[in-house]
């Protein structure tokens, strides 16, 4: 075993020693889930975000996927240098680093919203993701590393259903205020006398400036917070010895890793396609027939879903194989996508709904299938995999040019695509062939 965070105690460590240890570990899990709750949380409130920029700014699809586009797109320019940070500041430093760069993209929407212009919206969500960037890239491979290897699927997928719900409740948060001011039409607003025109603006500014000032000082707390709780130190070579005497182009030499790249790459992008667009279909006439506000409440049951899937699937992952388990859910995906684009009404409705459920284990296998055995490499390859979040950037701006061209209810047919990816994986693109540490 290359990491020595979990290995056995010696013989001559007493039994409670081993007990100490065990629930040092299991209190240090407890305080980085509140850092995946967070992020889950920023993450999703893009959702809500998405259609009411494209009301306020009038934007067709493809511009207003430009949000996810830039949010995602931090992952892929900040990665290498968050692996940077990692391997000189290690995990807990870097974790507060990456709380407090988050912080300060969500005080950037104050000024954004104040200007009422959309390429300052995207500077600020770029400095958020930056910051998330980080997180994930210190956090992920934290989680995986304190414990045993053989669980490492199933510890990594309990942190993230915590991730999910923050995901879940951050809709919910998002249409009470965010969505709470009904956006108004350029002509709208010009009808409007001048101390009208202010008042609308204002109240349109607010709906957005606070909750992320809120967002703001949360983050700063979760930060202090962090930084004063004693994390355990882990000496796996990730951080302390692979500073330089490997690339990227070592790690992506390894089958398992390059297919897992692609995976996260694919998964990402449909996972972050479908909940971007699910406002705006749920609230088609021929779908749900709702308003935008009464929308995002299935967005919520979408990442709700994922939340509960996440606990039974950190159960189901400790019991079966988690390859199968993965191929099996991806497969199910794939049927959804073809119910909810043959039907419409509430069997659509329900349909894209349900995909939350099955989305549940994605993440946390591939991610953990895709460093296993890296040993020395694990920093490589984990930084390779958060690089391939990037899909959550291109996938749902594909999507949106497909939705202006052949309609939204049919452009599901490119995140059906992706989850015909992770079936493959799953079978076949998961195998070991080679890795730099043999199996025990």
């Amino acid at each position: 075993m290359a990491f020595t965070a979990a290995t056995p105690p010696s013989p001559g460590l007493s039994t409670d020693s081993t007990d100490n240890r065990y629930t040092y570990n299991q209190l240090a899990l407890t305080v980085i889930t509140t850092v995946f709750f967070m992020w889950g949380f920023l993450t999703c409130l893009n959702d809500i975000l998405i259609p009411h920029l494209k009301a306020v700014f009038e934007l067709n699809y493809a511009r207003a996927m430009l949000v996810q586009f830039t949010f995602f797109g931090a992952y892929f320019l900040m990665s290498l240098p968050a692996g940077w940070v990692v391997g000189r500041l290690g995990y807990k430093k870097s974790i507060v680093t990456g709380l407090v760069i988050a912080g300060i993209g969500a005080l950037g929407f104050w000024p954004a919203a104040g200007l009422r212009w959309y390429p300052a919206f995207l500077g600020a969500l770029f400095v958020l993701a930056t910051g998330i960037t980080l997180l994930q890239v210190a956090a992920n491979p934290y989680v995986a590393l304190l414990g045993p290897e053989k669980t490492s699927s199933s510890r990594l997928t309990l942190a993230q259903a915590l991730n999910s719900f923050g995901t879940t409740i951050a809709p919910v948060f998002g249409s009470l205020l965010i969505l709470s001011t009904q956006v108004k039409s350029s002509t709208e607003i010009a009808g409007l006398s001048t101390s009208e025109q202010l008042l609308y603006r204002t109240q349109e500014a607010q709906s957005v400036q606070m909750p992320y000032l809120g967002l703001t000082v949360v983050l700063v707390l979760l930060a202090l917070f962090v930084w004063l709780f004693r994390l355990p130190p882990l000496e796996e070579s990730t951080v302390k010895a692979d500073t330089g005497h490997h690339t990227l182009l070592d790690a992506l030499r390894y089958p398992h890793v390059l297919f897992g790249v692609l995976g996260i790459f694919f998964y990402v992008g449909a996972e972050v396609s479908i909940g971007s667009f699910l406002v705006n279909y749920i609230s088609e006439p021929s779908i749900g027939h709702m308003s935008e506000k009464d929308a995002a409440h299935y967005v919520s049951l979408y990442w709700g879903g994922a939340m509960v899937g996440r606990f039974i699937g950190s159960y189901l992952l400790a019991q079966l194989s988690p390859r199968k388990l993965l191929a099996v859910f991806a497969a199910v995906n794939v049927l959804l996508l073809i119910a909810t684009m043959s039907t419409t009404g509430t069997a659509a409705m329900y349909s894209i709904v349900a995909i939350g459920l099955f989305n549940s284990i994605m993440f946390p296998t591939i991610f953990s299938l895709g460093i296993e055995r890296m040993g020395p490499l694990t920093g490589k390859a984990s930084s390779l995999l958060i690089m391939a979040i990037v899909g959550g950037a291109l996938v749902p701006w594909l999507q949106g040019v497909l939705a202006d061209n052949i309609g939204i209810h049919h452009a599901f047919v490119l995140p059906m695509l992706c989850y015909g990816y992770i079936v493959f994986y799953g079978l076949s693109g998961s195998k070991i062939r080679n890795a730099p540490v043999s199996s025990q």
